[in-house]
């Protein structure tokens, strides 16, 4: 039975980087888990590789088919936006091992449905400083700039990614990302000698 290799870090610290130098390394052979949201899609992202885009009320039909493994939503300024993880076809542990963005809460809720003994964390850290400066910098770029969603989540990260939280959970594995090759050279072996 293969495995999910669970990336999770507060906003902007690198895991969408990590989760593609990761998909990409052949040695890994790790498939990717796209997850579905309901917020609009931002500049650069593609509809069926980033994320499913879905609306409300499709994603309470597939709550409703019994489809959702687990589900967030967040009251941002521009109304509530969810995320979820489906039972759609795409995750089947007896054809390999898997890698998806998530939260401590998705990681709670993937072991509770899939088992301990299937879902590896790997939890990204990066300091308060450097991220609040990358996340500026990536929605400047963005045509409509959301500043005060950024903020929002920003000091929703402090409670949502506590220490007493990773503790409570298990996760003491922490990957530093000060330099993307380095942490991505320590993801590899990491998830490498969990493959054998």
């Amino acid at each position: 039975m293969g495995k999910i290799y669970c990336l999770m870090g507060k906003s902007a610290s690198g895991k969408d980087t990590l989760y593609q130098r990761l998909l990409n390394n052949k040695k890994l052979r790790l498939k990717s888990i796209v997850p579905y949201t309901t917020r609009p899609i931002r500049e650069g992202e593609v509809d069926g590789e980033t994320y499913h885009f879905c609306t409300a009320k499709e994603a309470d039909q597939m709550q409703k088919e019994g489809r959702v493994i687990e589900m967030r939503t967040y009251q941002t300024v521009h109304g509530p936006w969810s995320y979820f993880t489906a039972d759609d076809g795409q995750i089947d542990l007896k054809k390999g091992n898997f890698l998806l963005i998530g939260t401590l809460e998705v990681y709670e809720k993937l072991v509770a449905y899939f088992g301990a003994e299937h879902i590896v964390p790997l939890y990204i850290h990066v300091d308060d400083g450097q991220r609040l400066l990358r996340a500026v910098q990536r929605e400047m770029k963005q045509a409509e700039p959301k500043y005060a969603e950024l903020c929002r989540r920003f000091l929703a990260d402090e409670e949502d990614f506590s220490k007493e939280k990773q503790k409570s959970l298990g996760i003491s594995k922490v990957f530093e990302n000060t330099d993307v090759e380095q942490v991505t050279a320590e993801l590899e072996n990491y998830i490498l000698e969990r493959m054998n």
